[in-house]
């Protein structure tokens, strides 16, 4: 199809308007150098993008204004970022190129668009998605506000989401939960990393999302006046301190109510805390600290407090900046509500998080809690033997997860992931310290290296110049920098014991009065060897002799040899754990599916046991290596792992209109045990009532509490939640929740 021509006058106007909204948006002060390199960038983009459209049908131009907006806007960068934001697709889409932008607008600008352009030309959905998610990360190290505009690109993207197919919504959903929210998180861009949980929510379980958005809907009015009651009180309170504040209750967002539901098995109605209230003063920055005590104090003064809810990380921000006093306090009805205090500051680098740092550095030295955490992703890239999903593994693990914050002898805090160990510790003193390590010491107590660091320990490392990494180390660590440094030894050493092997197999060719550099590949593939270090280094080691080379022939002075050798120490073969065998249901037909819009037959499919889809679920194909196609639930517990990593695997699946089939589902049902007849009640509403088959059932209680797993066998969700909501009717019934699978 040919592309349409952007020349009607509601184009114009929707380009203007937009263009207008973007330039009101600017937050930070530019000069007229900056305006009109905003305007430059925007004339070029509309006029490079001029034949384009989006899915939708709107005009291509309107997606970079709106990208260069929400950098402006929601993360609060600068004039070269808005700018680059407005060129970021010229240069892979158009016939402008990266000379004319740095003709135009200078190095810094190219250089962003160039590394933007190197991201969307690289981000290949046919490849491994870590291979793609390594260079999105490994952008960060040169400049973040690559990493920054492809945030409000994905951000955009998701808002706008709807015009594509569904395979597609999921698979990118997938990936914006599995690397752009925590990401977000981790840059202190809570706002987007919400949003990003709530519209992957939106996109791979519709119907939670718009039951939980309805029931926020409904009870709108009677928590705004829950809020005034909370608030009331405080205020007069407040307004003692003689200081400006702001005062405001937020609802919690959709996919954090919803994990807070399957984590505490509880129904919406029993979810108390459905929002925060937040107290944000405007006041010195030297006297921040104890107007917040302050405020905590009446807080606590007015409403009863849990004190072991309270977090402080204004005395210990975390690692990405983020300053606040969290409490909780029973607030009227005996309703437990989270109370957030902070400063104007405070709330600035919370919401924008990396972008808001550099506007205090001068007053506080934040720019060094990223420094180390990009010190960190250096140390990662710096791994040449890790594999991209290897890679992202750690990157995530490393650089996402909660944090302990430990103590030098004399006492400087350090803070180490959640999970790392005393040599972890260790490697983040120095390389040195790390390398040289003999003991630890934790709060005086001698420990051993793979000790496991908990909050307020206090560590002293033992040296000693004779001590070197060796390959057991890299199992007591789990620190990206740790693991690089031990492997970067490793190699040293290995290198070493490979130049002393190399001497001895030239001595041997040279009897032969063969040349080493022509036949030292053979002679490695001969033994199974990746590469000629490790079979230099074997030879040394022992575990190739050179008397058993035999059984070759000499070609025009090449070594030939007739038959492969195997290594002589072959490394160990892990075996998985047996599977349960799970239990059959019954067959169904091939053509109850339709696999990228082809009889399903054709793909000979079967249905996943880690979620066991129903019909009438949202569902997706996955080609697995030596299992064949599987049907998952897009709300499969590994969906998001599958769909991320191995997307060119997924495949679009569809019911058919064919219904006659049987499916397994299974519930977990809690509740009061008020005697004998729980299990007659439940058993006999789902089998006479409702005429289902209960394919096992069990049941546990104690202490007046009871859970139960049943398995049923349903024809669709419907008859599914026909009988989840009976089992609910029913007396002494508390929660129905529908479950992956049960242990067999």
């Amino acid at each position: 199809m040919p592309p349409v021509a952007q020349d009607t006058i509601d184009d114009r106007k929707l380009i203007q308007s937009a263009y207008r909204k973007l330039l009101k948006s600017i937050k930070v002060n530019i000069d007229e150098t900056d305006r009109k390199n905003i305007r430059k960038a925007y004339e070029i983009a509309v006029e490079a993008h001029h034949e384009q459209r989006r899915k939708s049908g709107e005009p291509y131009i309107l997606h970079p204004i709106e990208v260069a907006r929400i950098c402006a806007e929601e993360i609060g960068l600068g004039p070269t970022a808005i700018v680059a934001a407005l060129l970021h697709d010229v240069v892979e889409d158009t016939s402008v190129t990266l000379v004319d932008i740095r003709e135009r607008f200078g190095d810094k600008i190219a250089n962003i668009v160039d590394g933007l352009t190197k991201l969307k030309r690289d981000f290949n959905p046919n490849t491994a998605q870590a291979e793609n998610f390594k260079k999105v990360l490994s952008t960060l190290v040169y400049d973040v506000r690559v990493v920054l505009i492809k945030m409000a690109d994905r951000v955009h993207n998701m808002r706008t989401i709807g015009a594509m197919p569904k395979h597609k919504q999921l698979r990118i959903a997938a990936e914006t939960s599995y690397i752009y929210a925590p990401l977000a998180h981790r840059l202190g861009l809570y706002n987007l990393k919400t949003e990003f949980q709530d519209l992957c929510m939106k996109i791979t379980e519709r119907d939670q999302y718009d039951e939980i958005a309805r029931k926020l809907q409904d009870t709108k009015r009677q928590r705004n006046a829950y809020i005034n009651e909370f608030i009331d009180p405080l205020r007069e309170k407040l307004d003692e301190l003689k200081i400006k504040y702001r005062i405001h209750g937020r609802p919690k967002s959709i996919s954090s109510i919803y994990n807070k539901i399957k984590k505490k098995n509880v129904p919406f109605e029993e979810i108390y805390d459905l929002f925060a209230v937040r107290i944000i003063v405007d006041v010195a920055r030297e006297k921040e600290k104890p107007i917040c005590w302050q405020v905590y104090s009446i807080v606590t003064d007015v409403h009863t407090p849990i004190p072991e809810r309270l977090k402080d990380w204004i005395t210990t921000p975390k690692s990405n900046g983020y300053e606040s006093l969290h409490t909780t306090v029973i607030g009227p009805k005996g309703r437990y509500v989270e109370v957030q205090i902070r400063s104007e500051r405070m709330d600035e680098i919370a919401e924008r998080g990396f972008a808001a740092h550099w506007k205090y550095k001068e007053i506080k030295n934040q720019q060094d809690l990223y420094d180390a955490w990009l010190d960190n992703i250096r140390d990662l890239m710096e791994d040449v033997d890790k594999d991209a999903l290897e890679f992202v593994t750690d990157f995530k693990s490393n650089l996402f997860n909660e944090e302990v914050f430990v103590y030098t002898p004399k006492g400087d805090m350090k803070i180490l992931p959640k999970g790392a160990t005393a040599l972890d510790f260790a490697f983040s003193i120095h390389t040195d310290v790390g390398y040289h390590c003999t003991a630890i010491k934790v709060n005086n107590r001698l420990v051993p290296m793979g000790y496991e660091l908990e909050n307020g320990d206090q560590v002293q490392v033992t040296t000693s110049k004779n001590q070197k990494p060796n390959e057991d180390w890299l199992k007591m660590v789990v620190t990206g920098r740790a693991k690089s440094k031990i492997k970067s030894a490793l190699r040293e050493d290995l290198r070493k014991l490979a130049d002393m092997g190399k001497e001895m197999l030239e001595r041997k060719l040279s009897h032969l009065k063969l040349d080493l550099d022509i036949n030292a590949d053979n002679i490695a593939k001969h033994y199974g060897f990746k590469n000629r270090m490790d079979l230099f280094a074997s030879i040394y080691n022992g575990y190739i002799n050179l008397s058993d080379l035999r059984e070759y022939r000499i070609e025009h002075g090449r070594i030939m040899f007739d038959s492969p050798k195997s290594k002589i120490q072959e490394e160990p073969v892990i075996e998985a754990p047996a599977p349960k065998r799970p239990r059959k249901a019954k067959a169904v037909s091939k053509n109850l599916i339709t696999i990228n819009g082809e009889p399903g037959e054709q793909y000979d499919y079967s249905f996943a046991s880690c979620c066991n889809p129903v019909m009438g679920d949202d569902i997706f194909a996955f080609v697995g290596t030596n299992t064949g196609v599987k049907i998952h639930r897009t709300a499969c517990p590994n969906a998001e792992n599958m769909m991320t990593n191995f997307g060119y695997r997924t495949l679009n699946a569809e019911w058919s209109n064919q219904t006659s089939s049987e499916f397994i589902a299974n519930l977990v049902i809690t509740g009061i045990d008020d005697g004998p007849g729980v299990i007659e009640r439940v058993t006999g509403e789902i089998s006479s009532k409702l005429g289902m088959n209960i394919r096992s059932f069990s049941m546990a209680g104690d202490e007046g509490y009871y859970e139960g797993k049943i398995s049923l066998i349903v024809a669709n969700t419907n008859q599914l939640n026909l009988a989840i909501r009976a089992l609910k009717s029913l007396k002494g019934v508390s929660t129905v929740t529908r479950i992956d699978q049960t242990d067999e």
